[in-house]
């Protein structure tokens, strides 16, 4: 019964690795960051992007200065103060910390989301197309160079000029 089992076990690994040896395999590859590099809507977005950063460091900016002219206030006067004053100063100054700190973090999440935003109709136009070169041109695998995934690989062709292509870039 056993042998029986093994024997069965090996004709269908057998059969499964010869119907996979007679399946044609052809693997591309394509550096992605590149690609969308080269889209044209890449400059408007960044563009954006860098706005959007700009806006946000002038507000951090104000803050800071804020901060910084309480500060010296507070130090210029605080031997004059009473100590109710001087209280509510240090309060002043720390509740200003706490937000800044909090507008810090606040603003790098929104930039991120900002950014991934406004990338992602970009970045689903690269698929679609990347997508349609490898069924035009019956590519098994398409492989990202620009992950750094490939560890060996024979020559495979590089789809990059197809996708360009089909993009309309140059």
């Amino acid at each position: 019964m056993k042998t029986i089992k093994a024997l069965l076990l090996a004709v269908i690994v057998t059969t499964s690795f010869s119907a996979f040896a007679q399946k044609s395999v052809k693997i591309g590859h394509i550096n992605s960051n590149e690609l969308l590099a080269a889209m044209p809507e890449r400059d408007g977005v960044q563009k954006e992007i860098e706005d959007y950063a700009a806006q946000l460091t002038t507000t951090m900016d104000a803050m800071r200065k804020e901060y910084e002219t309480k500060v010296a206030d507070f130090q210029s006067k605080q031997d004059v103060m009473t100590d109710i004053i001087r209280d509510n100063k240090i309060k002043e100054i720390t509740d200003l910390e706490k937000r800044i700190t909090e507008f810090q973090k606040t603003a790098q999440a929104d930039l991120q989301k900002k950014e991934e935003k406004l990338l992602q109709p970009i970045i689903d136009k690269a698929k679609q197309a990347i997508d349609d070169v490898a069924k035009e041109n019956n590519y098994t695998y398409i492989l990202d160079s620009s992950l750094g995934v490939v560890l060996y690989s024979v020559d495979s062709d590089d789809i990059l000029p197809l996708v360009k292509k089909k993009l309309g870039i140059q």
